[in-house]
């Protein structure tokens, strides 16, 4: 794997969080260290970064590429949804800035056992954490073999729906639920071809399965869920002036960051139709970025993977 990955819009991310040394900062999904080592670099002599990621490969992949900037580097195997307790087991209770880089990495599309691409053959499992047979709640991850072969046929559309926004999802998972009682569904590619035998030609320009494939990883992993409470807790854990940098690849996760950044903004959270403001809410954040930015032209043509990228940027208050 080559360790020197093209990390997304990370000029931008440096350039938002402001690196300083004595400075503290989290990159709450470090995947391959691309913008940890940016990040580190800024802040020499003496900043330092604690990388928090699920995937325990990712892990020693950033481990190794971070290994030049010996104890200014801390990582953690963890959910960024739970970093105030990751970090206060190391007795960090605040931070200067916190990065989350939403989506599936390099090293994960690229690794055929790890079954997050169709474009690879592999077992159909695509767990962000290969070595936990429990999550944090302590219920049992399932694989999302498990979940094709295991769900009823209204369970697979709704997953498809909610979390794909896949127009075709009920004849999908019709398809699906045909196929599996011939045999099982076992692989990456044998679930792309089912999908793509649903789907009418030229429907899209993208490949029929893609919808189907993040909707599957979403759904495995929980991560709509986890990112919804990671952004409160990112939020509690800066210091006033620090940034939070949230990088989205599909509108479901955009929506999210979009509508916690703005609730947090928000001077009231009363009901619209409320005479009186009785919510005593603070705002907590301010939106620094007013759009979602986006990779340009020529980063783009360097890492095709970045062209559906949004960052948002809030600052606490």
């Amino acid at each position: 794997m080559d360790t020197h990955h093209i990390p997304v819009l990370c000029d931008k991310v440096v350039n938002f969080l402001n690196p300083k040394p004595e400075g503290v900062y989290i990159d709450g999904t470090v995947g391959l260290g691309g913008h940890s080592a940016a990040i580190l670099e800024l802040s020499a002599p003496s900043g330092h970064l604690i990388g928090i990621d699920l995937d325990v490969e990712a892990l020693t992949v950033a481990e190794n590429r971070l290994h030049t900037f010996g104890e200014r580097s801390s990582l953690i195997n963890g959910n960024f949804a739970e970093m105030d307790v990751l970090l206060a087991r190391h007795s960090v209770h605040a931070v200067d800035g916190i990065l989350l880089d939403l989506g599936v990495s390099s090293l994960q599309l690229d690794t055929p056992h790890r079954g997050f691409s169709f474009n690879h053959t592999g077992p159909l499992d695509m767990r962000m954490n290969l070595e936990r047979g429990l999550d944090s709640t302590k219920q049992a991850t399932l694989t999302a073999m498990q979940v094709v072969n295991g769900s009823t046929m209204d369970v697979l559309v709704d997953i498809f729906r909610r979390y794909g926004e896949e127009r075709f999802a009920k004849r999908i998972a019709e398809r699906v639920v045909r196929a599996r009682q011939q045999e099982p569904i076992t692989t990456t590619t044998q679930f792309a071809e089912i999908v793509k035998k649903a789907v009418p030609q030229k429907a899209s320009k993208i490949h029929p399965a893609t919808r189907v494939f993040q909707a599957l990883r979403i759904h495995v992993n929980a991560e709509l869920e986890n990112l919804r409470s990671g952004l409160d807790v990112a939020i509690s854990l800066l210091k006033p002036g620090g940034c939070l940098c949230v990088i989205t690849f599909h509108s479901l996760e955009d929506r999210i960051v979009k509508r916690c950044f703005q609730t947090c903004a928000r001077p009231c959270i009363c009901p619209p139709k409320t005479p009186i403001c009785i919510c005593e809410h603070e705002p907590s954040v301010e939106i620094v970025t007013k759009r979602p930015v986006s990779p340009g032209g020529d980063e783009i043509q360097h890492n095709p993977r970045a062209r559906s990228a949004k960052l948002r940027v809030a600052r606490k208050l």
